[in-house]
């Protein structure tokens, strides 16, 4: 398989003003992605955006260059990810395309697709986009170029479709939740569906400005979502990120139970039901906690490569249904195509009210093990995971944790991180563990 040029492992993704999140740089992949998909079908391609400000600058080039190359865009206005997937397919559309950058900060961006059937694109038609890249920009004859419209009911029809796999039997009365929207495309969703299940809900994060998205909100900062579930007394609170394709939640003790748990939760769920098909998919990141309580309850358990794709691959292989990371994407293949907040958190709450459980009752079937994660940047060319220094620090560690433990080191699929993860037994030592690793990262970048 050949390189990728521009497409990360999710989309392509950057600082917007410097490449490739320009004006000129989107015009053109819309036009080089229009190329590609306008070979047969509809020629229609949706569109739809996060609440950074950029969204409309961006949203605007990409109609452009699709325009160009003879597709019509139907623009959704502000919508989580996993909307565009669904809406992808019920629209018959040749492609979905989300502007965003997930849980990053507004000052980045990002262009992310989804083919016919609502999954990610598969690796040829990326590489097919990326060589019409290489050629001059052109257009079609005038009689040709692609319409936009915008489809006025889209978030209404997610709405409904989410509802939809909550169970018909059961009901939200009676439960107070917190939701935390991370000022991002869920803000005018994720309430109404589980207010429309009956629930008392309390809002954070659903105040977009363009600016604010991920701002001490959200699925990565969950400190303000458990601070209100303790001060309202609430059931449980549920938060999501800038996309709506991750979700963390927080008990009713204000704990916070990430995607590894949740994905063990709606496993054994299934598992009762006598509904689980296969096993569970996380990924190298996951922690060891997860692996043993799957395996007490004779639940198969693989591992993947980080990254939501690489989720949906060990699925796909193993013809599984759940899969998870433990920063909250969780893929629930017999409900959705790809990692859904809003969809996964309702299977949570579908458990706790058929179980008559709180959510703290529920995770304390899996027990953790400390894990600490630190992010180192980098810059250049330089690779400090080859390092003799990085590689003697490593397995300095690895030889004191032995069986009971793990070392990871990667660098990210979206930003220039060296992420080092070490997870053991003993909280303190893992820490300091972690921290050796780190600074020897950081004198070796």
């Amino acid at each position: 398989m050949a390189e990728r040029k521009f497409f990360g492992t999710d989309g392509i993704r950057g600082f917007v003003g410097e490449g490739p999140i320009t004006p000129d740089f989107v015009m053109k992949l819309g036009w080089a992605a229009g190329r590609v998909l306008s070979q047969t079908g509809t020629k229609k391609v949706l569109i739809g955006k996060d609440t950074r400000i950029s969204g409309y600058m961006l949203e605007s080039a990409l109609e452009a260059g699709l325009a160009a190359a003879g597709l019509k865009a139907a623009f959704t206005g502000p919508m989580p990810t996993p909307a565009i997937a669904y809406l992808t397919r019920t629209f018959r559309a040749e492609a979905g395309i989300v502007i965003s950058a997930s849980h990053n900060p507004y000052h980045d961006n990002g262009i992310k697709f989804f083919s016919a059937q609502g999954t990610k694109l598969p690796d040829e038609v990326e590489l097919a986009i990326e060589a019409e890249m290489e050629k001059p920009l052109t257009c079609v004859e005038s009689a040709l170029l692609g319409k936009a419209y915008r489809i006025d009911d889209a978030a209404g029809r997610y709405i409904e479709f989410c509802k939809g796999t909550f169970p018909n039997h059961l009901s939200l009365e009676g439960f107070k939740i917190v939701v935390d929207c991370a000022h991002g495309a869920t803000y005018h969703i994720a309430p109404k569906v589980f207010a429309e299940l009956g629930a008392e809900i309390i809002t954070i994060g659903c105040e977009p400005n363009g600016i604010n998205i991920n701002d001490k909100v959200g699925a990565t900062d969950v400190a303000a979502l458990q601070a209100k579930v303790l001060a309202e007394k609430a059931d449980f609170g549920i938060a999501l990120d800038g996309d709506g394709d991750r979700i963390i939640m927080v008990d009713e003790l204000g704990n916070k139970i990430d995607g590894d748990q949740i994905a063990y939760i709606i496993a054994r769920d299934a598992l009762r039901c006598g509904e689980l098909k296969g096993g569970v998919v996380g990924t190298l990141m996951t922690n060891m906690g997860m692996e043993v309580a799957l395996r007490n309850l004779g639940i198969p358990f693989v591992r993947a490569k980080v990254g939501d794709r690489y989720v949906m691959e060990e699925l796909l292989k193993n013809n599984w249904l759940i899969g998870a990371e433990n920063s909250g994407h969780v893929i629930l293949l017999d409900k959705v195509t790809t990692g859904d907040g809003i969809v996964a958190g309702l299977q949570v709450m579908a458990s706790i009210v058929a179980s008559k459980m709180s959510l703290k009752e529920l995770s304390d079937g899996m027990t953790m093990f400390p894990q600490v994660l630190e992010n180192v940047r980098f810059k250049g060319d330089s690779d400090p995971l080859q390092s003799a220094a990085v590689i003697a620090a490593t397995q300095a560690v690895e030889q004191k944790l032995g069986d009971n433990g793990r070392v990871l080191l990667r660098k990210s699929g979206t930003e220039p991180l060296i992420r080092v993860m070490v997870e053991g037994q003993n909280a303190a030592d893992v820490k300091q563990y972690a921290l050796d690793i780190a600074k020897a990262v950081k004198e070796n970048c």
